[in-house]
C-alpha cells in the first residue's frame, strides 16, 4: 500500500579526531569510548535486532571521517577494549556491592552487569572490534543510508575566503568515505549543517547528490519553496536539499517539552565516577580527576537537586520509550494527514539529530528507535521510513530555489563559531590555508621526504581546522584543550611550511613524530590543494 507520506530520521554522529599516543591515558579520548559504548553499539544492536527479524527500517547517519578514523586506528581500539574490560569489572564489583550495602541500586546494578558484557560481546566477538564493518552491513543490506561529512568537520562557511581549503574538506571526505565502505557518498552533512551559495560547486565535484539544511535554509530561499521544508529543493547549484521539519525535531530533543526530560528516564548529571569512594574508581581516573563513567542509579525525578533525585527503575524507564514512539508516530501520522491534504506529491517529514543524544545524553534513546521502527513496521500504513536517496528517486521534480547562508547552531547562522571567545583563531587558519595551496603551487611532484612532509602539512591544516575546538571556547568546556590544539597543529603547520620553503631544516625525525601523531588519512595526497 502507498504511504501518504514519508519520515526520513538523520543521525549526525561525529567526533573531533583525539589520539594520544604519548601518553597511557587521556581524558578526552574518553568522549570516543563514551559514544562506542553508549550510542554506536546500542544503535548497531538495535539495527542488527530490526535486519534479522525482517522490519523494513531505514536510517540515515552521518559518520563523519573523524569518527571513523578513530574508529579505525589500532591503538584507540586497543584502549576502548580495555575501557569496556575496566567497566565490565567495575559492574561486577557494583553488583555485589549494591546488594549488600544499597540494595535499592541491586537490579540496576546487575542491568549494567549484563549490559556491558552485551555489548562487549558486540564490539569485539560479533564485528571482532570493527564497527566500520557493522555500519557497512546494515549499509549493504540496503536500510542505512551512510553519508559523509567535512573532513575535519571544518565549518566551511568561514573558510571560504580560501575557496581550495572548502574543496579539500569535501574531496577529501569522500575519498576516506570510499576507502571505508568501498563506494562514494551520495549525501553530505555539511558540518555544523552549514550552508554557503556556491558550495555546490564542490559538492557537484565529489559527486555529492543532496544534503540537509535548518528549516530557514528552504523557508527563507529564494523564490520560497511552495511546500517549506516538506519536499525537497533543488539549488541553483545543482544539488537537493532537504529542510529540518522542527516539530518532530522539537518532541525529541527540547528540554521543556522533548521525551528525554521525561522523569522515568535515567539521569545524566548523576554518576558514580561522582559518589564512589575514590579507590572504587580510581582505575577510570589516572589523572586523578573525577568525571563520569556510566553508571548511574538514578531517575530524572523531576526538578529537583541532584540529591533529591531518585532510583531507577529500567523496567519503567523501558515502558516509557516504548509509550513514546507510539505518541511520536501519532504525531507524525497526524502531521502526513494534514501536509498530504494539501500537496502535489507524498510530504516527507526529515528529522536530524545528533547520534550521541541518543544513548548518551538520552540514555533510553536506542529503546525509542527499536519501538519506533517497528510500530511504523507493524501497526500502521500512513507513513513511511525513508531515505533521501529513495525520496529522489520517486520524485524527481524539485522545485528550483537558493538557500541563504544557514546553520544549526544557535540563531541560524555562525555566532556560535565566530565570537568574541573564538574569533583569534581565524586569522591563523586563513594564513595557513592560503599557504597550504602556496605550498601545493610550488612543489606539484614532491617525492621522498618532501612529499611526506607535504602531506603532513595537509593533515596539521585539516585538524587545526576543526569546528569543534570553536565551539568548545564558545561552550566553554575543554576550552584549553580546545586552544591548545588549535594552537599546537598551527605550529606544526608552520614549522613544515617554514621548512619546505627553505627557512629551516626539514628534518625527517620530526615528520615522522608528526605521521605518527597526527595519523589520520594516511592516504591523503596534498595536491588537492592545488589551485584550480
Amino acid at each position: 500500500m502507498q504511504p501518504l507520506g514519508y519520515w526520513c530520521p538523520v543521525l549526525h554522529a561525529h567526533l573531533p579526531f583525539v589520539r594520544h599516543p604519548e601518553l597511557p591515558q587521556f581524558m578526552e579520548e574518553e568522549w570516543l569510548f563514551e559514544a562506542i559504548t553508549e550510542t554506536y553499539v546500542p544503535l548497531i544492536l538495535v539495527l542488527d535486532g530490526l535486519l534479522a527479524e525482517g522490519v523494513d527500517y531505514r536510517l540515515t547517519m552521518t559518520l563523519s571521517p573523524p569518527l571513523l578514523a578513530m574508529l579505525r586506528d589500532e591503538l584507540l581500539v586497543s584502549r576502548y577494549n580495555h575501557h569496556i574490560d575496566k567497566l565490565v569489572d567495575l559492574a561486577d564489583q557494583e553488583a555485589l556491592r549494591t546488594a549488600r550495602e544499597q540494595p535499592e541500586f541491586a537490579a540496576t546494578a546487575r542491568f549494567y552487569h549484563d549490559e556491558f558484557r552485551r555489548i562487549r560481546h558486540c564490539f569485539r566477538e560479533t564485528y571482532g572490534s570493527d564497527l566500520v564493518r557493522a555500519f557497512r552491513k546494515h549499509l549493504e543490506a540496503g536500510k542505512l543510508e551512510v553519508i559523509t561529512c567535512g573532513a575535519t568537520h571544518g565549518f566551511l562557511p568561514l573558510m571560504d575566503d580560501v575557496p581550495e581549503a572548502v574543496r579539500a574538506q569535501v574531496l577529501i571526505a569522500r575519498d576516506y568515505h570510499h576507502e571505508c565502505f568501498g563506494r562514494d557518498p551520495e549525501g553530505i552533512w555539511l558540518p555544523e549543517c552549514g550552508y554557503m551559495p556556491g558550495v555546490e560547486r564542490f559538492l557537484e565535484e565529489a559527486g555529492i547528490r543532496y544534503s540537509f539544511l535548518e528549516a530557514h535554509g528552504l523557508t527563507e530561499a529564494h523564490p520560497r519553496p511552495s511546500w517549506g521544508v516538506h519536499a525537497p529543493i533543488l539549488s541553483p547549484g545543482g544539488v537537493a536539499f532537504l529542510g529540518r521539519d522542527m516539530e518532530s525535531s522539537r518532541q525529541v530533543w527540547s528540554a521543556e517539552v522533548g521525551y528525554p526530560g521525561d522523569y522515568d528516564y535515567r539521569e545524566f548529571y548523576k554518576d558514580i565516577g561522582w559518589e564512589l569512594p575514590m579507590e572504587h574508581v580510581a582505575d577510570f581516573f589516572g589523572d586523578g580527576l573525577r568525571r563520569n563513567i556510566g553508571i548511574k542509579y538514578h531517575r530524572v525525578t523531576g526538578q529537583v537537586g541532584l540529591a533529591d533525585k531518585q532510583p531507577y527503575d529500567r523496567g519503567r524507564a523501558v515502558e516509557k520509550a516504548a509509550m513514546h514512539a507510539g505518541h511520536f508516530m501519532d504525531k507524525r501520522i497526524e502531521q502526513i494527514r494534514g501536509l498530504a491534504a494539501h500537496m502535489d506529491r507524498p510530504p516527507i517529514v526529515m528529522s536530524p539529530y545528533d547520534a550521541e543524544l541518543y544513548g548518551h545524553w538520552w540514555f533510553e534513546g536506542p529503546d525509542f528507535l527499536n519501538f519506533l521502527f517497528r510500530k511504523l513496521h507493524y501497526d500502521q500504513h500512513v507513513i513511511r521510513p525513508i531515505t533521501a536517496p529513495e525520496y529522489l528517486a520517486m520524485f524527481p521534480e524539485c522545485e528550483v530555489a537558493q538557500p541563504p547562508m544557514c546553520t544549526w547552531g544557535a540563531h541560524g547562522y555562525a555566532e556560535v563559531w565566530l565570537n568574541p571567545g573564538n574569533d583569534w583563531i581565524y586569522p591563523h587558519l586563513s594564513m595557513a590555508a592560503e599557504r597550504m595551496v602556496e605550498l601545493a603551487a610550488r612543489h606539484p611532484h614532491a617525492l621522498g621526504l618532501e612529499r611526506r612532509a607535504l602531506n603532513q602539512a595537509a593533515r596539521e591544516l585539516l585538524l587545526a581546522q576543526s569546528s569543534d575546538w570553536a565551539f568548545i571556547m564558545k561552550t566553554n568546556t575543554t576550552v584549553e584543550y580546545a586552544k591548545k590544539r588549535t594552537r599546537d597543529h598551527v605550529a606544526r603547520f608552520t614549522y613544515l611550511y617554514r621548512a619546505l620553503t627553505g627557512e629551516v631544516m626539514l628534518e625527517e625525525p620530526i615528520v615522522r613524530e608528526l605521521e605518527d601523531k597526527d595519523n589520520i588519512f594516511p592516504n591523503l595526497d596534498y595536491r588537492v590543494y592545488s589551485p584550480r
